[in-house]
Formats: structure tokens, C-alpha cells, sequence
């Protein structure tokens, strides 16, 4: 069950062909990835890092640029996840614009990770619940 958030292009965005700078994209993916933790799971990613002391660093990404993201454009970022492992899960995003025409997608894997001492770490349980929730 993917959950859908959106944000517009602003201008500290874009390179002077008026498109938006790729790293620029995996910054909106991370932040769509971090809003997206209170609709999957209930917390927000925030508290998860405060509270918990819990880290999900990326470890893998793969990504496919399909049309040009512009200065403006509203993009609805459609997120899943497609597995869970015992401290790992994959990411599904696809991004669309106000035209519903399809951006990018990646796939990217995140583990688990105890901030304190940076080691992997199997999944809480409330945590897993709601990520095994949106696949």
C-alpha cells in the first residue's frame, strides 16, 4: 500500500536549464522518506532518530531519470515498501508531476542502524508492523 506525498519544485532546486539538478532529486526522495515514516508507522523520523536512537541509512539505490523535473512542477512521490528484512527494507518511489506523467523511480535499500555505535539492528516491532503494513 504506497503512500502519496507531494511538494513543489522551488527554485534552489533547478540548474540553469530550469530542470531540476539530479542530487537535487535524492534530496527530495529523502525528504519525502522522512514524512513518509508518520503514515507508515505512526512516528515521526525524528523522534525515531531522538528517541529511539535509531537510524535507516541508505546502502543501495538504484534510479531511472524518465522525463525532466521542472522549476514549478508540483511532484507526488508514490511510496512502498517491497520488503522487509530482519534490519533491512526496501523502497519504492515513483515520481509523478501535476500531469501525472512519471519522472523517476528508484529502489533503495535501508538498514537499521543503532546511532550510538553505527551497527546494524534487527527492526523494532512497532517499526516492522508498519512497514510490513505498506508493502
Amino acid at each position: 500500500m504506497a503512500v502519496e506525498l507531494t511538494r513543489r519544485v522551488d527554485f534552489p532546486m533547478v540548474d540553469m536549464a530550469g530542470i531540476v539538478y539530479y542530487p537535487r532529486i535524492y534530496d527530495l526522495a529523502h525528504r519525502f522518506f522522512e514524512e513518509s515514516w508518520e503514515l507508515i508507522c505512526g512516528i515521526s523520523y525524528p523522534e525515531i532518530m531522538r528517541e529511539m536512537k535509531l537510524g535507516f541509512p541508505v546502502v543501495d539505490v538504484k534510479s531511472t531519470f524518465h522525463s525532466p523535473i521542472k522549476y514549478g512542477d508540483s511532484v507526488t512521490a508514490k511510496i512502498s515498501i517491497t520488503h522487509v528484512g530482519n534490519s533491512s527494507c526496501k523502497w519504492s518511489y515513483q515520481f509523478y508531476n501535476q500531469d501525472n506523467l512519471l519522472l523517476w523511480t528508484s529502489e533503495q535499500v535501508t538498514v537499521c542502524v543503532n546511532l550510538e555505535k553505527m551497527d546494524s539492528v534487527s527492526i523494532p516491532k512497532n517499526l516492522r508492523n508498519g512497514l510490513e503494513g505498506h508493502k
